[in-house]
């Protein structure tokens, strides 16, 4: 097929350019996004289902490749290994807005393959990732029901700007990735400097401008190049067996659904769907078992969702009691373990986790892959990990590093968490979200949690952040309901998990998982009023257990000073070959770095090492002053006079007339090398930096 292009403008100086049939031309759907000089690619294939699937498995990868930029991977292999932690974050946000545009029953496999092929420096890739994603699907013979758009919008003085420049973005007060349909938000996902939902809210709706057009785009491309759309076999439970498991749990069903606590409710719904395979068995004796056991398990969770989801909207109800507009119980304590830095527990209901904070210097920074850089690498001084172990929800399970999820989470509370961190704190700082126990938002506990050990450490943070979820269930009349702080299972059978985290100033992070194929503008920002006034109540809580960081620096942590030296003193203070500032560190027991700037940053574990260490820095790098009065070194002895070392790398001449008050035959009566003498600068020559020196007057100072 011939190439086909659609070039339509995005604002009144550019334009966005998407193409198909000149590359990857066997698979299912592909096509190429362009914007200024930064191309990306996405491919869509599939295939059959595989046997006894019972699930949609979508794949998404997504890579931004060295090449792309001109440049070469670092390190030995010199080939991209394992995605990057933005790659795979990149990789979610593809997912989440696509995954709720196929029906109900499509278990056939689904890969989506983007990458980067040209990289400008001046255009974001992600959001034309997702986009590429989008169109690859709609060009492709599956059963996808968009098209979708996606932009990142930003705040810059003032002014809302769709798909601004990395530079741009540098003085941005706003970071919003937003997907959708025309009038309809299906994911967005970010960071702000404490904006309003007000703000938010502006933003949105300048998104779905740009969206408007890029899905326009995307149904003309289709219109001229796409394949015909397949008909596909769905997945759907029997309507015999669906008919016959309700009416066997009738009588059941809502007494089961409303047992308060998480295990008890699991454990008595697992006993009705053991009770009515056992009573149906029989009746379908011409399934095999496992088919049997698959299709029974669908259709008991699709009527124990449509029954849960029938109790909130008619009867309000919650399955531990909670009005739709309760909290669950808050609890914050801090200082919970000894030896770390700083910790802290937080519990909300029956989620709860643990967050460990630590301090470190230049050495513990966090390098990531940054093509747009120099040296194609970036560092970060403030960095939160998330860990969700399996006894966390009760279960066993294969234990592994962290999967997408857990990244996913921990980039929320870590960007959440970092607008109020510091500018100039001398530390680098780890926080290590560890859950304790799962029933909804544990990311948002890790925010909490990360914000009281933060304190508990005396990391100064500006303010308080908290976070919490808004959930939303939907009816086939319209009904809309929306819930504050969404339990699991409210989670798995609601539409919305809607994330929201901030001070009382303003948002800080948000993220929005949908399972609908969008809802209006307006109604997210319902759920994110909600939001803020759940979240007001949390930092009430917060501030109750710990109102302020501590005044100091946690004791088990690491003692740090910064001193700043003139930069012309850096190679005294190395020495040669680095000989000075490797005796400093092996004889204080410190860690020193040092900045072009002439920062010297000085780590130790405690404060006599750290006295002594800055003490050596000073004294390598002190410059001699007229006046003073140093106890200093002979290095070498000529006839007229000796040279003096005075501080580390500086010398100066102690001429045979100044060694005395009285006349002096030789040098060697007075002084010989190696010896220590007391001598006073008398004088500095300005233009050459030859310095003077005198015993004579030293002497006489020090008798007076």
């Amino acid at each position: 097929m011939a190439e086909q292009k659609i070039v339509f403008e995005f604002d009144e100086n550019r334009t966005m350019e998407i193409s198909t049939g000149k590359v990857a031309g066997l698979a299912n759907g592909s096509c190429l996004v362009r914007q200024g000089d930064t191309v990306v690619l996405a491919a869509a294939c599939s295939g059959a289902a595989k046997e006894g699937a019972d699930f949609f498995p979508l794949q998404i990868d997504y890579r931004e490749k060295y090449s792309a930029a001109g440049k070469f991977p670092g390190g030995y292999i010199k080939r991209e290994g394992r995605p990057s932690t933005k790659e795979i974050l990149t990789c979610r946000m593809i997912d989440r807005p696509l995954r709720p545009l196929f029906p109900k029953g499509f278990f056939n496999e689904v890969q989506i393959q983007c990458l980067l092929l040209s990289a400008d420096g001046v255009n974001e890739p992600d959001v034309l990732a997702m986009v590429a994603a989008s169109a690859s699907l709609m060009l492709s013979d599956l059963p996808f029901q968009g098209p979708v758009g996606a932009v990142r919008v930003g705040k810059i003085d003032g002014k809302y700007v769709v798909n601004p420049t990395r530079e741009q973005m540098k003085n941005s007060t706003l970071d919003l990735i937003y997907s959708g349909t025309p009038d309809l938000v299906i994911m967005i996902e970010g960071e702000a400097e404490f904006v309003s939902e007000t703000e938010m809210r502006e933003a949105m709706y300048v998104a779905n401008e740009a969206i408007k057009k890029q899905c326009a785009a995307q149904v003309e491309l289709a219109a001229k190049a796409g394949r015909a759309k397949k008909e596909y076999h769905y997945y759907l439970v029997p309507e015999a067996l669906q008919a016959a498991l309700e009416k066997f749990c009738a009588d059941r069903i809502e007494s089961v659904c409303t047992v308060p606590g998480k295990e008890d409710r699991i454990n008595a719904l697992d006993g009705l769907l053991s009770d009515a395979r056992e009573a149906l068995r029989a009746d379908f004796a011409d399934m095999s078992d496992e088919d049997f056991r698959i299709e029974t398990a669908k259709g008991f969770d699709d009527h124990v969702r449509d029954v849960t989801r029938r109790l909130i909207l008619e009867k309000q109800y919650r399955p531990d009691g909670r009005t739709i507009t309760d909290i669950r119980p808050l609890s914050a304590e801090v200082a919970v373990l000894p030896v770390v830095h700083g910790s802290a527990l937080f519990s909300r209901g029956e989620t709860q986790a643990m967050v460990i904070t630590t301090l470190g210097n230049e050495k513990d920074a966090q390098e990531f892959d940054d093509l747009s850089s120099a040296t194609g690498v970036g560092f970060k001084r403030f960095y939160l990990h998330y860990n969700f172990p399996n006894f966390s929800v009760g279960e066993v399970g294969r234990i592994a590093g962290p999967g997408r999820r857990e990244i996913g989470h921990g980039n929320l509370a870590e960007r959440s968490v970092a607008k109020v961190m510091p500018k100039d704190f001398p530390y680098v700082v780890r926080c290590v979200s560890e859950i304790m126990s799962s029933n909804g938002s544990t990311s948002m506990a890790s925010v909490c949690g990360a914000t009281l050990s933060l304190m508990d450490a005396g990391v100064p943070i500006t303010a308080p952040v908290a976070g919490i979820s808004c959930g939303l269930v939907t009816g086939d009349n319209g009904e809309r309901l929306l819930l504050t702080d969404i339990l699991g299972a409210e989670d798995h059978f609601g539409d919305m998990d809607f994330k929201v985290c901030g001070t009382r100033d303003g948002i800080t992070g948000f993220q929005l998982d949908l399972k609908l194929p969008g809802i209006p503008i307006d109604l997210l920002c319902e759920g994110m009023e909600r939001n803020r006034i759940a979240r007001m109540k949390i930092l009430d809580v917060i501030e109750a257990c710990i109102p302020a960081p501590r005044a100091d620096i946690s004791p088990r942590a690491p003692r740090l000073e910064v001193i700043k030296i003139n930069p012309d003193k850096i190679g005294a203070l190395i020495g040669p070959g680095g000989k000075n500032i490797r005796a400093i560190t092996e004889e204080t027991g410190t860690s020193i770095d040092i900045d072009d700037d002439g920062s010297v940053k000085i780590m130790a574990a405690n404060a006599e090492q750290l006295a002594a260490a800055v003490e050596r820095v000073l004294g390598s790098t002190a410059e001699a002053e007229v006046g003073k009065i140093y106890r200093g070194k002979v290095v070498t002895v000529k006839d007229f006079g000796a040279f003096v070392e005075i501080i580390p790398g500086v010398e100066g001449l102690l001429h045979i007339s100044e060694m005395a008050d009285y006349r002096v035959n030789k040098v060697t009566d007075i002084c010989s090398e190696g010896q220590l003498v007391t001598v006073k600068v008398i004088d500095i020559d300005p233009a050459s930096g030859k310095i003077k020196l005198s015993r004579k007057a030293a002497l006489k100072e020090i008798d007076e």
